[in-house]
C-alpha cells in the first residue's frame, strides 16, 4: 500500500506529475494510460480536456473501503458480524485501532486523488497560457471543476479525521510541512473554494452536460458548499446554498424510489453528483466498475444464475428497520433493506413486530432470493443491482452500477433543517421541502415540521448513504442515538485516529 509520504516525496523533485488520462467515452473511462505533462503540446486546445478526464477518473475510482468506512459507525448500518475483518467490526463498535489497514488505505485513497486533481488544475493552467477566445473560458471551467472535485475529497477526509492537510498546489512537501488545518478551517476552505468555482461552472444539471456527461456543475458546487456549512453549523449558509439549487427549478425527484438506485435511475434529474461506471454493454472487454462485493450477500439465488454474490460487510441495522416499520414505511423500507430468512426471524422474535407487512420478504421485487449467510442478516438495497439488470456476460455483483453521491432530497432536507434551526429562506417552506420528499414514497404530509422531524426524514430517506446519518448525529451531539445495541458512544469517538503509518511519516500529532 502507498502512503502519503511516499506519494508526495517524488513529486517535490519532479517538475510535473505523471498524469493518468482516459480517452473520451460515454463514461469517461474506456481507455487509460500514463502521459507525462512534458509530452503535451499546450498549444493544442483540443487536448486540454484530457487531464480533466484524469481528475474525474481519480474521483470515480473509489476504493471499496471508502464508503464503508465513512458509513459504518452510523446507527443505520452495522458491519458484518463474522469474517476476516475484525477491526472493521470493532470500528463499528467505536473501538479504533490506528494500525488497522483500512484507516491508512482510505487516507491514501483520498490524498492520492487530491494529488491527481491538483496536478490537473496546474496542467490546465499551462494550457490557458496559450489559450485565446472561448478556450480561455473553457480552461476556467475545467479549473473550476477540479476545485469541486478537490473540495469533495477534502470534505470526506475532514469528516473522518477532523484536522487534515489542505492541499492547494503540487508543492506537496511545503503543504505537508505547513501542518494540518482545523476541521473548521478545512470546511471554510471548501466553502470558499466552491465560491471561487461557481461563476465558471455550467448552469445545468449534471445530466444536461454534453461535453462531459454527468460532470459537475454549478449546483454540485453549491451542494458541496452546503455540506461544508452544515458541518460548521452555519445554517444560514446552508439555507442560502440549498435555496439557490431549489430556486433553479432544474431538479426533481425520480418517480420510482426503488429504481432510482438501479440502472433506470442513473443520472436522473435528482442527481447532483454521481460516480459513473460502465461495462459498455459488452459481455467482455474493457470494464470500469466500483467493487460492490462488500455490500452483497455471500449466499443468494439470483434470477440470473451466473450472477456473483458478495462479502456481507455492510448491513442495515435492526434499529433502522424497526424505525421504518414504526413509521409505516413501505417503498423506502423495501428498497433500502434486503432481508434474509434469519433477518425476518430476528425481527419477528420481538413480540412488537411479530406480524410484518406482506412486502417484507427475502425475495426482491426483481425475484432475486437472499439466503441466509454467516456475516449478516440483511443487506443494503441501495447498493444492490438486480441480477436481471446485469449486462449479459458480466456477473460481478453490481457490475456497471453507478454510485450516487449527492441527490436532491438531501438538498431539500438540508434546507428544511436549516430553516427549523433559525435560518431564513424564501424559495419554499420547511413543510414544503419535507413533503416533497415524503410525497414520492406515499407518506402522509406533515404540517409545522420540527428539527426532529427533519432529522427523522433524513434517517428514513438517506440511510446507508455515505455516512450521512453518522455525521448528522455527531454534529448534533446526539450520542444517545449512536449508543444502541450495546454500544456506548462518547465525544472522543467522533473522529478516527490518524493512521499509525501516517504518524510515523508525517508531521501529525495523535488525535
Amino acid at each position: 500500500m502507498k502512503n502519503v509520504k511516499q506519494l508526495f516525496k517524488p513529486l517535490v523533485f519532479l517538475p510535473v506529475l505523471c498524469m493518468l488520462f482516459f480517452a473520451c467515452s460515454d463514461k469517461l473511462e474506456e481507455n487509460d494510460g500514463q502521459l507525462a505533462a512534458d509530452d503535451l503540446d499546450f498549444t493544442n486546445m483540443d487536448d486540454m480536456v484530457l487531464p480533466l478526464y484524469g481528475a474525474y477518473s481519480a474521483t470515480y475510482s473509489r476504493g471499496w473501503e471508502d464508503p464503508l468506512l465513512l458509513g459504518v459507525r452510523g446507527d443505520d448500518v452495522n458491519a458484518g458480524g463474522l469474517g476476516d475483518q475484525p477491526l472493521f467490526a470493532e470500528t463499528d463498535l467505536f473501538n479504533y485501532d490506528n494500525g488497522f489497514w483500512m484507516f491508512n488505505q482510505v487516507w491514501n485513497n483520498f490524498y492520492s486523488d487530491i494529488a491527481v486533481i491538483i496536478n490537473t488544475s496546474e496542467t490546465i493552467e499551462r494550457y490557458k497560457e496559450f489559450a485565446t477566445g472561448d478556450d480561455i473560458a473553457r480552461a476556467d471551467q475545467y479549473i473550476a471543476e477540479t476545485k469541486v472535485l478537490s473540495g469533495y475529497q477534502h470534505l470526506n477526509m475532514s469528516k473522518l479525521w477532523g484536522d487534515i492537510f489542505i492541499i492547494k498546489t503540487t508543492d506537496f512537501q511545503t503543504e505537508v510541512n505547513n501542518g494540518v488545518d482545523t476541521k473548521e478551517e478545512v470546511m471554510q476552505y471548501i466553502s470558499d473554494l466552491m465560491d471561487e468555482a461557481i461563476p465558471f461552472l455550467p448552469d445545468a444539471r449534471p445530466n444536461e452536460r454534453t461535453d462531459i456527461p454527468g460532470g459537475v456543475t454549478k449546483y454540485t458546487a453549491l451542494a458541496i458548499k452546503a455540506l461544508a456549512n452544515l458541518e460548521m453549523e452555519n445554517y444560514q449558509g446552508v439555507a442560502d446554498a440549498t435555496g439557490q439549487i431549489i430556486s433553479s427549478n432544474k431538479f426533481s425527484l425520480f418517480g420510482d424510489f426503488y429504481e432510482l438506485f438501479k440502472k433506470p435511475g442513473e443520472l436522473s434529474n435528482e442527481s447532483l453528483f454521481e460516480l459513473q461506471f460502465s461495462d459498455y454493454n459488452q459481455a467482455s472487454g474493457t470494464v470500469n466498475n466500483h467493487l460492490y462485493a462488500p455490500f452483497g450477500p455471500s449466499s443468494w439465488t439470483p434470477v440470473v444464475a451466473t450472477a456473483s454474490g458478495g462479502w456481507g460487510f455492510y448491513e442495515p441495522s435492526v434499529k433502522y428497520i424497526k424505525f421504518m416499520l414504526d413509521r409505516g414505511e413501505t417503498i423506502r423500507l423495501q428498497t433500502s433493506v434486503l432481508f434474509t430468512p434469519d433477518g425476518i426471524t430476528q425481527i419477528t422474535s420481538d413480540p412488537a413486530y411479530a406480524t410484518l407487512p406482506s412486502f417484507v420478504s427475502n425475495v426482491t421485487p426483481d425475484g432475486d432470493v437472499f439466503n441466509n449467510y454467516p456475516r449478516a442478516k440483511y443487506a443494503s438495497g441501495k447498493h444492490y443491482l438486480p441480477s436481471n439488470q446485469l449486462t449479459t456476460g458480466r456477473n460481478d455483483y453490481g457490475s456497471s452500477k453507478n454510485f450516487i453521491v449527492i441527490r436532491y432530497p438531501e438538498i431539500l432536507l438540508m434546507y428544511a433543517e436549516a430553516l427549523t434551526r433559525g435560518a431564513s429562506g424564501s424559495v419554499m417552506t420547511a413543510d414544503q421541502a419535507v413533503n416533497m420528499v415524503r410525497g414520492r414514497v406515499n407518506m402522509p404530509l406533515l404540517s409545522g415540521v420540527t428539527s426532529q422531524q427533519v432529522m427523522d426524514e433524513k434517517f428514513a430517506e438517506l440511510a446507508m448513504e455515505w455516512g450521512i446519518r453518522y455525521f448528522d448525529m455527531i454534529r448534533l451531539n446526539e450520542y444517545d442515538e449512536l449508543s444502541y445495541d450495546g454500544r456506548t458512544f462518547t465525544a472522543n469517538k467522533e473522529l478516527l485516529p490518524y493512521p499509525q503509518a501516517q504518524l510515523d511519516l508525517l508531521p501529525l500529532e495523535s488525535n
